[in-house]
């Protein structure tokens, strides 16, 4: 059998002289030979595929039924029957992308023409891939994903432990993760059972360079990365912590020559599938993501990572810097450490879980109502983020808390608790792991040793080659005249804000009472003029000259869909009744307009801010303001300081157009786009 399983890893890999290494020829014996079950953890690139691919073909040789491997990322799949196919592997895939397909793959399976079906763990949830009982061998990918001490928790994944005791006695099972400490590895094994045979080996990357950087500012950052990537051989990434990061940041170094791109959860599929296209072959120079460039992007030869933010856990760092350079002699892996670092892990690690009081509320309600609720209902009766709330209806599904009915979610009978004292032993894990980034930004060891130890890595000996080891510390080199340009660039950056074109639940707003198309000045937390907005609302009570003037210019410059405005009014506030209104009067008499003070707050809201959904974010403005005094009919300015939900800049729009005002359009200084203020 050996022999038999050289010669496919030969052909897999298109290298007549591919050996096995070590542990892939003890885990396809585990599985072809003793049906057992075996958790893989072995870094990005070992060739954990390999395994299971072999398995496959000499499984289906002895006439077993075919392989389903569980993955949660389409793009592995597209890689992974594009592989299987080189071995005479026939691969299918069932998933959310190809819902036409279905029916074709289930009779392909049923009549033996699929040796290896892929699913994602969504489809864990219908009974027939949860029996597995046709399975000649059972894949589990990125399997750090069933515990929630991870960094990639997804509730689906959950359903793993119900599909291996359905499995029949005998099936083997492969479980396979690049990262995993020692406490996901036990809680791996405590879910999956302990008999799985472990198979751990050494996370060192060779050839990786780390070195770190201290930047707080992120026009200085921007200038350096512009400065060193055309410098940098080959091709690479750079991982930002927020989508708003990445788009602003593949902007800046586009218009400094360089050929970057945006990538992000947000990215339309096709558009991810070609830049994924572009960088594996070299046709692109660097690519700007979040972490949804992560698990299952295996290029080989990706010659530098660059983090434009400090992650929050030294897991999650490591699985991205470790794509670098996994068959070239030498790579680079930077950390650059910014100001807003530390905020941002914090908003990350407080919505890794739904609040207590949260999870409770959701399955009370949904026990105490007479008929199943829709997930708009449940938002109208809760303050959480839709997000949040359908990742929580995930796990209480899974946990056999509530079931789904024709769309809507119901209570079951099944007796429930939510598990505190889990959630607070994870939390108060994050934090540590946050604290450890922070040692690692300033350690004075060798950073990969530093790295592994975190991870439980024993053979963490010194690299030799990070900044720390060799003293070769990355010159900054910041040139003066770069760092205003990318200043410039940020303060130039488009904001639009897109008007609501919907009210929560009741129905279209008619194009005549709603808003047009307006701007913001600036991204708040992200450099430019939101430095200023943040200064004058937190610390000053003031707004700045200098943003009248860029708020003025901005006007100017816009061209306005209806013409430019001819009068200005503000967003009233009872807490902060002059900083608003100041600012809007300064603002008109630079543009040579009349200021209007029209709009009346009629009882005091909540911050908008604190609501969490469109349902709660209207329902806590509605009847808040009214229009006092006759308006103008010509175009108008709306001003407000920051914009989050938009919803009170929709309130009062509609309010204006109705008492007759003609097209309005709102202006803010600063857009949260979700940042907290």
């Amino acid at each position: 059998m050996e022999r038999t399983a050289l010669s496919l890893l030969r052909k897999l890999t298109d290298d007549a002289g591919a050996v096995f290494r070590p542990h892939q020829w003890e885990a396809i014996q585990a599985l072809v030979r003793d049906r057992r079950r075996v958790l893989l953890v072995q870094r990005t690139g070992w060739g954990k595929s390999a395994v299971y691919f072999i398995a496959t073909r000499l499984l289906r040789d002895e006439g077993a039924g075919p392989t389903m491997l569980v993955s949660p990322l389409l793009a592995l799949m597209r890689n992974q029957i594009e592989a299987a196919e080189r071995m005479g592997i026939r691969a299918a895939t069932i998933n959310s992308a190809n819902r036409d397909e279905w029916d074709q793959v289930e009779e392909d399976v049923k009549s033996g023409r699929v040796d290896l079906l892929l699913i994602s763990p969504e489809r864990l949830a219908n009974q027939k891939f949860r029996s597995g009982r046709h399975s000649g061998l059972l894949v589990v990918d990125e399997a750090h994903c069933i515990s929630d001490w991870g960094h990639d928790f997804r509730p689906d994944y959950r359903r793993i432990v119900r599909v291996l005791d359905l499995l029949p006695r005998g099936v083997p099972v492969l479980c396979c993760t690049a990262t995993a400490n020692d406490r996901v590895v036990e809680d791996v094994m405590d879910q999956l059972g302990s008999e799985l045979v472990p198979l751990r080996g050494s996370l060192g990357r060779e050839g990786l360079r780390l070195h770190v950087l201290a930047m707080p500012s992120q026009r200085e950052r921007m200038a350096w990365l512009a400065g060193v990537i055309p410098r940098l051989e080959g091709t690479g990434v750079v991982y930002c912590l927020t989508i708003r990061d990445t788009i602003q940041l593949a902007a800046w170094l586009q218009s400094r020559g360089i050929d970057a791109v945006a990538y992000s959860g947000n990215t339309d599929p096709d558009a991810r599938l070609a830049i994924e296209g572009e960088l594996l072959d070299n046709r692109r120079k660097v690519v700007v993501a979040t972490s949804a460039l992560g698990m299952g992007f295996d290029k080989p030869d990706l010659a530098f990572v660059i983090h434009y933010q400090s992650p929050g856990s030294p897991i999650t760092y490591y699985q991205q810097v470790a794509r670098a350079g996994r068959k070239l002699d030498r790579s680079w892996g930077i950390l650059l450490n910014g100001s807003e670092d530390r905020q941002i892990q914090d908003y990350f690690i407080a919505a890794a879980f739904p609040p207590p009081d949260l999870a409770t509320r959701v399955a009370a309600l949904l026990r105490d109502r007479a008929v199943p609720m829709s997930s708009t209902e449940l938002l109208g009766e809760i303050n959480v983020r839709p997000g949040q709330l359908s990742k929580l209806l995930k796990v209480l599904e899974v946990e056999g808390a509530v079931e789904r009915v024709g769309g809507r979610w119901r209570r079951t009978l099944r007796p429930w608790a939510y598990d505190r004292d889990r959630v607070e032993a994870v939390t108060a894990l994050r934090r540590v792991e946050q604290r450890q980034m922070q040692d690692y930004l300033s350690t004075d060891r060798c950073r990969m040793a530093l790295l592994r130890s975190y991870l439980d890595d024993a053979s963490s000996g010194p690299c030799g080659i990070c900044d720390v080891c060799s003293g070769d510390r990355i010159q900054l080199d910041l040139d003066p005249e770069e760092i205003e340009q990318a200043e410039r660039h940020v303060r130039a950056a488009e904001h639009p804000i897109e008007p609501r074109k919907r009210f929560p639940g009741s129905g279209n707003i008619k194009l005549d009472r709603r808003l047009e198309v307006g701007r913001a000045l600036s991204a708040w937390g992200g450099g430019g003029w939101s430095d200023l907005v943040r200064r004058g609302k937190q610390v000053d009570g003031c707004f700045d000259d200098r943003l009248v003037a860029a708020a003025a210019q901005l006007i100017r410059q816009t061209r306005w869909s209806d013409g430019p405005p001819e009068w200005v009014t503000f967003v009233p506030s009872l807490r902060s009744p002059d900083l608003v209104a100041h600012f809007a009067r300064r603002l008109a008499a630079s543009l040579g307009l009349a200021c209007e003070d029209v709009v009346a707050k009629v009882r005091e809201t909540r911050p908008q801010k604190s609501m969490q959904n469109s349902e709660q974010q209207y329902d806590n403005i509605r009847g808040a303001f009214t229009v006092r005094s006759q308006v103008h009919r010509g175009p108008m300015l709306l001003v407000d300081d920051i914009v989050d939900s938009r919803w009170t800049m929709t309130a009062i729009g509609w309010l204006l157009r109705e008492a007759g005002s003609g097209p309005v359009y709102p202006f803010a200084l600063a857009d949260t786009a979700g940042r907290s203020v």
